[in-house]
């Protein structure tokens, strides 16, 4: 093995790993073809939005894989097994995804119409709206007291390609179990692989309950508690289940399992906490994203309960949270939210995570083996100072 930049994020697994995913949704497809035309349009659409992405979880899989084995006829077949189940792993992104968009009432994604712009711009003739994509709201009786559209006041278009997002993404999910139930097969390697794909959905999902109660009000938004959600809602299923499934399909014991979990825990935060400060800090024309949309919706992230502890939050508490805040007031805000001092202790939070994760691994080393090490260590590297 060379590194992880040259291996598990390389072009040769990343091909597999796409063309596997084509396989699975054209097989779907020919199920979903005999259930009518608006299911057939909606996983079509599906379809063609899957790819595109980084890949970084069923890359991570795969490359974990052939990092354990080695080469020869070992690494042949848990490699082609851990395609397959890549393949479910990067399905299970995407439907948590569509919830998400869902969630947060998101068109655009990474600077692109999402699945729901996407259907959007396809009824667009038909409902007279506006040429950018965006969406005509309906007249004041359709905003709540805070001035913010309510669900079930939404245009009916609207309420139509949110529920359509919502129940594809159920349909990927159960694609994903179906997956990884059909790879598991019978004994005990079989049910550990189930029971990390079931831990990691219901982490993720409690993750996202916990994010709608701080949203809501409905829980004080505290450091310890912002972090939690924000591990649960990434960290589990983006990096502790691809590294748990590896050692799985390897046939490490339990003990080697139960720490590369521990590791993807560590590196899963720090990942989040990373999209939390380039959503904040980062340059738009990197991630894609609108630079003040967090700022916008009232994202409790771990940056704004540190901010919350600061003198500066009463400058920053007018603005945060208001859907009309300009790029003026936005600059302002993420001036204050770095001067307080959010912006250095969230970036230190994020090199303590990955300085932890390299000391469990490194002196677990015999229990992993040096391939594994070097790729984990390269992960280090690849998460370290990235601007999307």
């Amino acid at each position: 093995m060379t590194t992880a930049a040259g291996v598990a994020f390389g072009p040769s697994i990343t091909s597999d790993i796409e063309s596997e995913i084509r396989r699975e949704m054209d097989a779907r497809a020919q199920q979903v073809a005999t259930l009518g035309s608006a299911a057939t349009h909606a996983w079509d659409l599906a379809s063609r939005c899957v790819l595109g992405g980084k890949l970084v979880r069923p890359r991570l899989l795969v490359g974990a894989v052939d990092a354990l084995t080695g080469s020869g006829q070992r690494n042949a077949e848990a490699r082609d097994r851990s395609v397959r189940i890549a393949a479910a792993v990067e399905l299970l992104h995407f439907a948590f995804l569509l919830h998400d968009d869902v969630i947060d009432g998101d068109l655009m994604r990474r600077g692109h119409p999402n699945f729901i712009g996407l259907l959007l711009e396809e009824w667009e003739d038909d409902r007279g709206a506006a040429s950018d994509g965006s969406v005509a709201a309906d007249d004041g009786a359709g905003l709540d007291a805070t001035g913010a559209p309510r669900l079930h006041a939404a245009p009916p278009r609207l309420r139509a390609a949110r529920s359509t997002a919502m129940l594809v993404g159920d349909l990927l999910l159960s694609t994903a179990h179906r997956i990884v139930f059909r790879e598991a097969g019978p004994g005990q390697t079989g049910q550990r692989l189930l029971e990390a794909l079931d831990q990691a959905v219901l982490e993720s999902v409690s993750g996202e309950l916990t994010d709608v109660a701080l949203s809501a009000g409905r829980m004080r938004p505290e450091l310890a508690e912002v972090v939690e959600m924000s591990r649960q809602k990434t960290a589990t299923y983006s990096f502790e289940l691809p590294l748990r499934s590896a050692a799985i399909l390897t046939g490490l014991e339990p003990e080697a399992e139960a720490l590369l979990g521990q590791v993807g825990s560590l590196l899963g935060l720090a990942y989040q906490l990373q999209d939390d400060l380039l959503s904040v800090f980062g340059h738009s024309d990197d991630h894609g994203k609108d630079p003040y949309s967090d700022l916008r919706e009232g994202k409790e992230t771990a940056i704004i309960a540190l901010a919350r502890r600061s003198t500066a939050w009463p400058l920053i508490e007018p603005h945060f949270g208001v859907g009309s805040l300009g790029a003026g007031e936005g600059a302002q805000m993420r001036s204050l939210l770095s001067d307080c001092g959010a912006e250095a202790e969230v970036r230190a939070l994020v090199d303590e995570l990955s300085a932890n994760a390299r000391e469990l691994f490194a002196t677990e080393a015999d229990l992993l083996g040096t391939d594994m090490v070097l790729l984990l260590d390269d992960l280090i590297g690849a998460l370290d100072g990235r601007r999307s």
